[in-house]
Formats: C-alpha cells, structure tokens, sequence
C-alpha cells in the first residue's frame, strides 16, 4: 500500500464523535502493550503518529486516523489493564461493544495477540465474541521477530489452536520492527474494505518521522 497521506483525526468516547463521511474503518483490538500503536506506526510508515506507551490502558478511547483520505485505522482501547477502576473497564466495555456491534462502516477488526506467548483466557474472549457475532475478523501475531524463524509454525500453531481458529483463515505474522506481514496484512485490508491495493509497498525500514499528533 502506498501511503500518501495518513493523520491522526480524533479521540472519541462516543457515537456523536465519529467521523460522518462513511469511508470504511478498520479496527485493531488486542490486549493492553501488544503492539496496537507500533503495528499502525509501521502500517503507515510512521514513527509517531499513533503513540506507545509502557504504560498499560493508556488508550482510553476510539482513537481515528485517516489514510490516503480513503480509510480510517481505529485504535481501540486495551483489555487486560490492571489500574482502572472497575467502573471504567465497564464503561469502556460498553462503548467498544457498541462500537464493534452497530458501527456500519466498519469492515474488520484486526485481532493482536502476542505471537511469543499463548493467547490469554481475554483473546480467547474477544474472538470469540467476534465470530459469534460474524464480524469479519483477523488475527496477527505481534512481535514475531522476538522468535527464531524455527518457532513461527509451532508458535503460530498454538495461537491458531488456542482461540479455535477454523483452517483458512489467516493468521499474520507480524513485526513492527522489520516490517515482516505488512504487505501482508494491507492486502487483506484492502480486499475487506475494497480499495486499491499497490504491491510490493514502499522499503520495510522507510520510515518517516512525523509530528506527534496525539
């Protein structure tokens, strides 16, 4: 995919702040330091754009960035953080249900779980939840340059066997440090939301600095 513009757009907490235009949104779940930020920095050949943080559940709304003025990447917030109080994990509980339930424009929900470790009992959880719901569903394997190449398939095999994932469908190995499933994951990004799709994309290690735009 070549990106010829991409922009952070806003931080909602709610159906009223969702952008109007219709374009077609892809949203990324995981549980808290997977990667979600990385995984877009490096989708969009960035090294700021979306922040990262050590700190778990920083990400406490629907964060909106704009690509090529053709789609929306949805940062959704963490599950699995330990320092809200249970009110708050309740609320954003809700808001993110709602979201993935009765957002039209929304075209896939892309699933991070950390390639090097068994997905948790909250992944198992959250997939669950989107297939029982048919909601059109990918999952990626965040960090998989901490592995040896020897370890993918095993890795991989258990992710696959742990959430209950049917043959066929994907599972893409991802690293946001060499770029390995990026060319990837946008081709099935683009068949899902039905843009245009450029391959090969730009060299993996262009990255861009950019503005920190919250």
């Amino acid at each position: 995919m070549k990106i010829k513009s991409s922009e952070f757009i806003i931080s909602a907490v709610g159906p009223k702040q969702y952008p109007v235009d219709g374009l077609p949104e892809i949203a990324l779940a995981g549980r808290s330091n997977v990667g979600k930020s990385s995984l877009i920095n490096r989708m969009l050949l960035r090294r700021n754009l979306a922040r990262t943080s050590s700190q778990p559940g920083k990400t406490q709304q629907l964060n909106y960035y704009k690509i090529n003025e053709a789609l929306y990447f949805v940062d959704v917030p963490g599950y699995g953080y330990a320092k809200v109080s249970k009110t708050e994990r309740e609320a954003w509980g809700r808001m993110i249900e709602q979201y993935l339930r009765d957002r039209e424009p929304l075209r896939l929900v892309i699933l991070l779980v950390d390639l090097r470790h068994p997905p948790t009992a909250l992944d198992v959880s959250m997939y669950e939840w989107l297939s029982h719901y048919e909601i059109p569903l990918c999952v990626v394997g965040t960090k998989a340059d901490k592995l040896s190449r020897s370890q993918w398939p095993k890795h991989g095999k258990i992710a696959r066997e742990t959430l209950g994932m049917p043959k066929g469908q994907p599972l893409v190995l991802f690293s946001s440090e060499t770029g390995m499933g990026r060319d990837e994951l946008w081709s099935i990004i683009a068949q899902t939301a039905d843009i245009p799709h450029d391959s090969p994309s730009e060299p993996q290690n262009d990255l861009r600095e950019s503005e920190d735009n919250g």
